[in-house]
């Protein structure tokens, strides 16, 4: 005697009653066995840059989408197991080019901190924004490397997906290795041979980038000479692998897309880009892969009461004494002190002009933040980005497109991840409001998937 399934017999039985409508595409796209899940009525944006399609019906077979089109195309019969959105929105997840795991708790930055506890716990707090994929860009311990295998022997994460660049570079004693929980973290090189056996030992553990930190931090500290950030590039390319640099000269920047570059994962923020730039980046394919306006806006936000730091948006995954130390007389004190308070606004206002001018030229551009490090927050710095992206210029369907379509291009990502389509993994974020009309409105979440798994 054969024993079918109840649910599959129920709907077998269902679809033999009814002759009105015909079920056979989505039988196809169903075959008996598999996880379906149908999210119906939303608007959806899809991540490609065309209009928004109202009354969309999202088919998801074992995590992927299968179908992502008109309702009326698609019929699905009445015991699928589906989600009423109407009136709500669908854009895909954020994918961050820019972030920084495990490290810091509170606001304390240490390779202690580097547990898996600690370590997940940051990854739910992205996937509860809607951060459904994050580089972490060489700052990272062993456990990184555990965590990423076993996310990828199944595709499907109940958590933020794990691309990383494990340890990045500089100089002997170079920037960034003073800051607090930086030294030994990342390969400090003085010779091409020390390059080659690092990137060896890098693609061995097959990191999706190299990066490298080129920078001095306005003349505090040492940089890394540009012919070992050429080694370092060189090396990565004989194995396949994109390299990136932490840079803040527009003087390193053009050297840098020289010796082949493929991506600055921050923004240039001492001069105007210029032609000469554009046209290199241009001719050569590198991308602006991240822009990172909250980093820059992280050096002075505190140094006064912020309305940040009521927001529930904000509060609601930031540790309580975490909170009270941001509010405390004190800590803005400190923070009005530094000199970074009265000279960064000034870096964010040309970095947003360089990115403006970047994007209008034609040149490739990703989404980044640099989140994870003391004070700059998982998750919600995301939201407030593209806030910032806005104010540089760009429309929210450019934005939308930065951190969906075009950051997997960049990852080398599109046949997986990016926008929500059919064979793409349903990484998609449910949305009260229209983020077209406000981008703003990317913080009305009403759910997220990874996988076609509900995470929020």
């Amino acid at each position: 005697m054969r024993i079918t399934h109840a649910p599959v017999a129920a709907a077998i039985a269902f679809l033999a009653a009814c002759s009105s409508q015909d079920y056979s595409a989505f039988q196809a796209l169903a075959p008996q066995g598999a996880e379906v899940k149908v999210l119906d009525g939303a608007t959806l944006i899809d991540g490609n840059g065309g209009e928004p399609l109202a009354n969309a019906r999202l088919v998801i077979v074992d995590g992927r989408v299968r179908y992502a089109g008109p309702a009326a195309a698609m019929p699905v019969p009445a015991s699928a197991a589906r989600t009423d959105l109407a009136g709500k929105y669908i854009m895909p997840g954020i994918i961050n080019l820019h972030g920084h795991l495990g490290s810091v708790k509170g606001l304390v930055q240490d390779p202690a901190n580097y547990t898996p506890e600690n370590l997940s716990a940051q990854l739910k707090t992205y996937a509860s924004y809607g951060v459904t994929s994050v580089i972490s860009m060489g700052s990272d311990q062993p456990l990184i490397l555990e965590f990423r295998e076993k996310q990828r022997a199944t595709g499907r994460p109940d958590t933020t997906r794990i691309f990383t660049a494990y340890r990045g570079f500089t100089g002997k004693d170079g920037y960034p290795t003073k800051a607090p929980g930086m030294a030994g973290v990342p390969f400090e090189v003085s010779k091409p041979e020390e390059v080659a056996a690092a990137v060896e030992e890098l693609a061995a553990k097959k990191v999706d980038v190299v990066k490298m930190w080129v920078d001095d931090h306005l003349g505090k500290e040492r940089k890394i000479p540009l012919d070992l950030c050429k080694a370092i590039i060189e090396n990565a390319h004989k194995h396949g692998i994109k390299a990136v640099a932490h840079v803040f000269y527009l003087a390193d920047a053009k050297k840098l897309v020289e010796y082949g570059l493929d991506g600055l994962v921050h923004s240039i923020r001492d001069k105007p880009v210029d032609d000469e730039l554009i046209n290199l980046m241009k001719n050569r394919g590198a991308w602006q892969a991240a822009a990172t306006f909250t980093r820059e806006a992280s050096t002075f936000v505190y140094a006064k009461p912020s309305p940040m730091l009521d927001d529930p948006f904000f509060t609601r995954s930031v540790n309580p004494e975490v909170l009270t130390t941001l509010k405390s007389p004190e800590y803005q004190a400190k923070a009005a002190a530094s000199p970074d308070t009265k000279v960064f606004p000034g870096f964010l206002k040309t970095a947003q002009e360089n990115l403006k001018k970047l994007v209008e030229a034609g040149v490739k551009h990703g989404f980044g933040t640099d989140t994870g490090p003391p004070a700059r927050f998982s998750g919600y710095f995301e939201h407030w980005e593209m806030e910032l992206m806005a104010e540089a210029g760009l429309t929210p369907q450019q934005i939308i497109q930065s951190f969906s379509k075009n950051a997997a291009e960049f990852l080398g990502a599109t046949k997986d991840l990016g926008t929500i389509e059919a064979g793409h993994w349903a990484d998609l974020i449910v949305l009260d409001a229209n983020p077209l009309a406000d981008i703003k409105n990317s913080r009305t979440i009403n759910a997220v998937y990874i996988g076609g798994n509900k995470v929020q």
